[in-house]
């Protein structure tokens, strides 16, 4: 297959866009955060657990977690052997516990107990991508940012909103697009349609709220995926 090329302008993506907000509000009206904190820094460590793991997996895993070490003081503290001990159904468990270990020391030394504000500052923790950083930014400070999950890029792609597998081109590319009052709600949006109808091995664009504003789907390389869908037959591809 030939990938498509993208002759959409941005303002009509941006039009496109504002519409599939606005019925995603009505499809997900609930949508928050689903791993389960009470502050930034159980925001923190539960999302560096996350990676490669389903929410519902670290969700079982933190209540005890935090019921050991529930602060920076006392999780940088933790002996490395129960920490891993305690975390190791979420897989990766070495490096998550050894990425906890010293962010934790770090939050501690270098920002007196309390989990920083910024990008700039938070990307430097050990363990902390822009992913994990924009979970925090959105979620426990209320600043807009857009994370960039693997529902996120699959569907951004799927909506022709970006032809990009890179997370950080596919958050650029979002920023140029979405209003910035509904980066935060996007991300958790774009997740439960991800978990629910716009799957990753079967999109079932049969019963999807978007299809008549959806251009795809398209796979990780941005080429075309035959779909079927009675909103609007004549977009049927034939994968050529």
């Amino acid at each position: 297959m030939n990938l498509q090329k993208d002759t959409e302008s941005r303002e009509s993506k941006q039009r496109r866009a504002e519409k599939i907000i606005h019925r995603l509000y009505r499809m997900y009206p609930a949508s928050a955060c689903s791993l389960l904190h009470v502050d930034a820094f159980q925001l923190m460590v539960a999302t560096i657990l996350s990676a490669q793991c389903t929410d519902e997996r670290v969700n079982k895993v933190t209540p005890e977690l935090f019921r050991r070490w529930n602060t920076p003081e006392d999780m940088a503290q933790a002996p490395l052997p129960e920490l891993i001990d305690v975390i190791r159904s979420t897989g990766f468990f070495n490096h998550k516990a050894k990425h906890i270990l010293a962010a934790s020391q770090m939050i501690v030394d270098k920002y007196k107990g309390e989990v920083p504000h910024t990008l700039e500052e938070l990307v430097s923790l050990p363990g902390v991508g822009r992913k994990t950083a924009n979970v925090i930014l959105g979620v426990a400070y209320h600043q807009p940012g857009i994370v960039v999950d693997t529902h996120v890029g699959r569907i951004s792609r799927h909506l022709g909103f970006t032809r990009h597998t890179d997370p950080v081109k596919v958050e650029f590319d979002l920023q140029k697009i979405l209003p910035r009052e509904h980066w935060i709600k996007w991300n958790h949006m774009i997740i439960d349609h991800g978990r629910a109808v716009c799957t990753a091995r079967n999109p079932r664009c049969e019963i999807c709220g978007l299809c008549d504003l959806c251009p795809g789907p398209y796979s990780k390389k941005g080429e075309k995926i035959p779909k079927t869908c009675p909103e609007h037959p004549e977009r049927i591809s034939e994968g050529e």
